[in-house]
């Protein structure tokens, strides 16, 4: 087994567990580098209808990439999460950009994090993002993430 399968070998979500979870745009293109695509993919999985019953707890959203905590709801899968997530998401970005195209990769990455310092040290490592690649000199000069800690 190879490729998006391999990925999906050995998942299971689990209720109130927390994930740090990654996904890529398609062909890893930086679809994000321009202000409007990315905010607009911003208001897009920021939308209080995809988060009714899991909390997304930190992101990031980068150039060709996108870094998240997610504590998942007594009724919802990290599957379905991710993948509502991503069509809601990518609809609304091909929506208003029709030259986008397929805007995210199949499959995701996950991490299941076990406490409650593990947690905040994952949403510092996802709000640093942009500074390890040198999109900002500081978290508060990119525009592209959030965190509940705030």
């Amino acid at each position: 087994m190879s490729g998006y399968s391999e990925l999906r070998k050995g998942r299971s979500s689990q209720a109130g567990q927390v994930y740090m979870v990654t996904f890529t745009t398609a062909n890893r293109r930086p679809l994000f580098l321009q202000p409007e695509r990315a905010m607009d993919a911003c208001r897009a999985m920021t939308s209080s209808r995809l988060w009714y019953r899991s909390r997304l707890l930190c992101w990031v959203l980068m150039p060709d990439h996108w870094h998240g905590v997610i504590e998942l709801g007594s009724l919802d899968s990290l599957s379905t999460t991710v993948q509502r997530l991503k069509s809601n998401s990518g609809r609304f970005i091909r929506l208003n950009h029709p030259e986008s195209g397929i805007v995210w990769e199949k499959g995701f990455h996950d991490h299941a994090l076990r406490s409650g310092p593990s947690i905040v040290a994952a949403g510092r490592y996802i709000v640093a993002n942009p500074l390890r690649a040198g999109l900002a000199r500081s978290v508060a000069e990119y525009a592209w993430w959030d965190a509940v800690w705030l």
